[in-house]
């Protein structure tokens, strides 16, 4: 279930929240977790965990401890203690499983250098929160304009306001190191507020933005994916694909994170292989592989004489072949352990559903009235044919008929 503000707008149209999933109703929101343990009760004598998690803008994730017992759960409005200042923020996640979490990110529960949560947040809170994050907008455009005539290397990808108004913190991108000690001059003389500057990765700047994938989806990052693993080249190399830079690179520059989804995959399949580098020694000559068949189990191999015409070979065959290389023997060709691959006939496709040609429209619409005027044409004169007695010998062109005019006789 979606939160209000993604909700249809006049027309059936979506209106969209436009915030990635990250929206402050959190119903829609990618890091929710689901908190199985809510309808089981604790121990007799057993106190709670006194430490919740609190969610803010981008995804960002803290840990608070909750020193005044407040009676919290998920979906609250909450603030936070902040340097300097406060903080508001919605808490994500209650009880015995943020000591999970909290040891899963590392974070010593013991700790006394864990901030506390003031209180619930009051109206006014939420109203000063509410008004500060309506100015991030517009506040982006304009430190956009101010980096570029600073003429600075750096994209300005999102600004944060905390919850009480009195920090900005902005995201940027960079590829260099940036010296923007002249930018935050600028930045606090026009926004009149504390400047804090965080620099992220291009994988989280499109998680924040969002899109569409080329495989027709939205990104993994912008919708469930959230860490971010190191990809190789040699993944694509281990599923054999084409080492094409904008095919493999993804709407953050980088590798595609899919590219990890079915590596493990393929090397447990590519361990019944025989190396790809391996030859095989035969009385016509040295052969070596050119092509895998991951799934079929098939390997190609060519002689380093004629590379033009490529034999089909199993895995077992192949491995037949090597044992006997490693005895000494060379085996007599390739082609007496090559298969034939029978040519799967092509799918004929019928326009089984009548639908008429995508290129219908571009046709010259034609003139009805002509049409009409040649359908009655062509009716009259069938029916002047169809008056006239066969018998009769047609007229001949360029007569006209004999009028007779008899008079009317007396009556006797």
């Amino acid at each position: 279930m979606a939160c209000t503000s993604c909700s249809t707008s006049d027309g059936g149209a979506p209106k969209g929240c436009k915030n990635n999933g990250t929206c402050g109703s959190d119903s829609c929101n990618k890091l929710t977790v689901f908190d199985w343990l809510s309808n089981m009760s604790l121990p007799n004598g057993e106190a709670p965990f006194d430490c919740v998690e609190v969610r803010f803008k981008n995804g960002r994730k803290e840990f608070y401890r909750n020193t005044e017992k407040l009676t919290l759960s998920i979906g609250d409005i909450v603030a936070t203690e902040a340097s300097p200042g406060h903080d508001v923020g919605i808490v994500t996640l209650t009880g015995e499983l943020v000591k999970i979490q909290m040891k899963k990110k590392g974070v010593n529960h013991a700790s006394a250098e864990i901030p506390k949560v003031y209180r619930k947040a009051s109206q006014k809170d939420i109203d000063i929160w509410s008004d500060a994050r309506d100015k991030e907008e517009a506040m982006k455009v304009k430190a956009r304009e101010i980096a570029i005539a600073l003429k600075l290397q750096m994209k300005i990808s999102d600004i944060e306001f905390q919850g009480d108004g009195s920090k900005a913190i902005f995201y940027y991108t960079a590829e260099d190191r940036v010296d923007f000690r002249q930018l935050i001059k600028e930045f606090a003389q026009v926004f009149k507020a504390r400047i804090e500057m965080k620099q992220v990765g291009f994988r989280q700047e499109a998680s924040r933005l969002g899109g569409i994938g080329s495989c027709g989806r939205e990104l993994c990052c912008s919708t469930w994916l959230t860490d971010f693993r190191s990809v190789n080249t040699s993944a694509a190399r281990y599923q054999q694909l084409s080492l094409n830079p904008q095919k493999l690179a993804g709407q953050c520059g980088k590798l595609k994170c899919c590219l990890n989804y079915e590596l493990d995959t393929y090397l447990d399949a590519l361990k019944d292989f025989p190396e790809f580098e391996t030859k095989l020694h035969t009385e016509k000559g040295d052969a070596i592989c050119q092509k895998q068949d991951i799934f079929k189990g098939l390997m190609w191999f060519a002689y380093t004489d004629n590379f033009s015409s490529w034999h089909v070979l199993k895995i077992d065959q192949v491995k037949e072949i090597i044992a006997q290389n490693k005895e000494k023997k060379r085996v007599s060709s390739l082609e007496d352990f090559a298969i034939e691959i029978i040519a799967e006939p092509e799918a004929n496709f019928t326009n089984a559903m009548g639908q008429e040609s995508l290129t219908r429209f571009d046709q010259p619409k034609r003139n009805k009235n002509k049409s009409k005027n040649k359908s009655h044409n062509s009716n009259f004169k069938q029916g002047q044919n169809q008056n006239q007695n066969p018998n009769q010998n047609p007229r001949p062109e360029g007569k006209r008929p004999a009028i007779i005019i008899k008079k009317n006789e007396d009556k006797k």
